[in-house]
C-alpha cells in the first residue's frame, strides 16, 4: 500500500473521476458527503482538509478524506457537520488501518458515521447508531403511499396544515432546486437562531460553514450538486430545507423556518418537498442523519441504515494525549445518550439555559413562536 497526502483542490480529473466510479460501484460509497465535490469545497473552506490519494502498486485503490488539528488528530472533513464518513475503495480493496493513519501524520482517526463495508475500520467501532433514511427507490407516489400506512394521523395533520397555510396567506407556494443564496441566508440564520434559543453551539460561527454552504448551492456536476427547496407562505419565506444530491443518495442537510410559521409545519412539508423532488431527480434514498431523537426522522423514515462511532488510535504519545482529554467527556455522552431519562434531563437544561441566553441578547419572542414543530405536533394529540 502506498500513501500520497495531497488538498483535495489538488486532486486531478482523473483522479476525481476514478473516486466517482468507486462511488458509483458500491451504493454504501454513493453518500453526499463522501462525493469528491464535498471535499473539494470543503477544502476551501477548512484549510486543514485533505485526501489520502491510496494505491497498490499501479492501481489506484482508494480515497481517504480527513482534517488534521495539533497532536496529530484527524477527524472527518467538516467535522460534527457531516453524515457519512470513511474510505472511498474499489471493490474489494484492503488497507491497513494504522498504517494509513501513519501516512497521513495522524495519531488517532475519530468518526461517529463510519458508513458500513469498512472492514479494516469495523474493529475500532465502539458503538452503532441508527441512521433514518427514506426509501424512494420504488418512486415518490410509493413512498408515499407507505408514508401515509405508517403514521395516517401525522400524515393527515401535515395535509391539512398545507391547505391551512394555503388558505391563510393567499397561496402557499413549494419551490424546488431555486440556487437562491438569499433563501440559503435566511436558512442559516434561522438555524443559527434555533442553535442559540435552544442551548446548543452556534454551527454557523464555526470557520468556514457559511461558505461551505454557499459553495456546495452553486455545486453542480453530472453526479453532485446541492439543492435548495423552499416554501413560501404568499410572498414570505416561511421555510428552507438543504439537500445534498450524489448519485442516486441524497442527505437531508439542514431545513430551517420562520418561527412565525411554526403552526403549520413548515419544516416538515418542506422536507417533503424536497424529497418529492429529489425522487424526481432519480434520487433513491433520501439519509435524514444518524440518532432517534428526532421525531420527524422517526415519522419519515423507510427503515434505518447503520453507522459506526468510535476512533482508530496509534500507540503516540499524541494519541495518548487525546485519549486523556477526550474519554471522560465521551463516557459521559454515551451515559446520557443511552438513557432516555437522562436525555430527556439533558434536553430540558439545555432549552432552559437556551431560552435564558435568548432573553439575555433580546426582548422575548411570542411565546407560540418559540415552540418547535414537534412540540405543535405533541400538543394536538394531548398531553402524554
Amino acid at each position: 500500500m502506498q500513501v500520497t497526502v495531497v488538498r483535495p483542490d489538488e486532486l486531478g480529473a482523473g483522479e476525481l473521476d476514478r473516486w466517482r466510479d468507486f462511488q458509483r460501484s458500491t451504493p454504501a460509497l454513493q453518500h453526499a458527503f463522501l462525493a469528491p465535490e464535498f471535499s473539494v469545497v470543503a477544502g476551501r473552506a477548512r484549510p486543514r482538509a485533505r485526501v489520502a490519494v491510496i494505491s497498490e502498486g499501479p492501481q489506484l485503490i482508494g480515497f481517504f478524506p480527513f482534517e488534521r488539528s495539533r497532536f496529530g488528530v484527524g477527524t472527518p472533513v467538516a467535522t460534527n457537520l457531516t453524515g457519512c464518513q470513511g474510505v472511498v475503495h474499489a471493490p474489494g480493496a484492503e488497507w491497513d488501518a494504522a498504517a494509513l493513519l501513519r501516512a497521513c501524520g495522524l495519531s488517532v482517526w475519530e468518526f461517529d458515521c463510519l458508513v458500513e463495508g469498512q472492514a479494516p475500520f469495523q474493529p475500532y467501532a465502539r458503538i452503532q447508531v441508527p441512521s433514518p433514511l427514506m426509501d424512494l427507490s420504488a418512486g415518490w407516489d410509493a413512498y408515499l403511499a407507505e408514508l401515509r400506512r405508517r403514521s395516517p394521523s401525522t400524515t393527515k395533520k401535515l395535509g391539512q396544515r398545507r391547505r391551512r397555510l394555503d388558505r391563510d396567506s393567499g397561496g402557499a407556494q413549494f419551490r424546488h432546486d431555486t440556487r437562491d443564496v438569499g433563501e440559503l441566508r435566511s436558512l442559516m440564520s434561522w438555524k443559527s437562531e434555533q442553535y442559540r434559543r435552544t442551548g446548543r453551539s452556534d454551527r454557523f460561527t464555526w470557520t468556514g460553514v457559511r461558505q461551505l454552504l454557499e459553495e456546495l448551492v452553486e455545486t453542480r456536476t453530472a453526479t453532485f450538486s446541492g439543492v435548495l427547496s423552499s416554501v413560501y407562505a404568499g410572498d414570505r419565506l416561511a421555510a428552507v430545507s438543504l439537500v445534498l444530491h450524489s448519485h442516486t443518495s441524497a442527505a437531508a442537510w439542514f431545513t430551517g423556518y420562520d418561527p412565525a410559521f411554526a403552526p403549520y409545519s413548515p419544516g416538515m412539508l418542506v422536507q417533503l418537498r424536497a424529497a418529492e423532488g429529489a425522487a424526481g431527480a432519480g434520487i433513491h434514498e433520501v439519509y435524514l442523519g444518524r440518532g432517534t431523537k428526532d421525531a420527524y426522522k422517526q415519522t419519515l423514515k423507510s427503515r434505518d441504515a447503520v453507522v459506526s462511532e468510535g476512533r482508530v488510535m496509534r500507540a503516540t504519545p499524541g494519541a495518548a494525549l487525546h485519549w486523556a482529554g477526550a474519554a471522560p467527556t465521551r463516557r459521559i455522552r454515551h451515559l446520557v445518550t443511552e438513557s432516555p431519562r437522562l436525555l430527556k434531563a439533558a434536553d430540558d437544561t439545555l432549552h432552559r439555559y437556551g431560552r435564558l441566553r435568548t432573553s439575555l441578547r433580546s426582548a422575548s419572542l411570542p411565546g407560540a413562536a418559540l415552540w418547535t414543530e414537534s412540540d405543535h405536533l405533541n400538543r394536538s394529540r394531548g398531553p402524554s
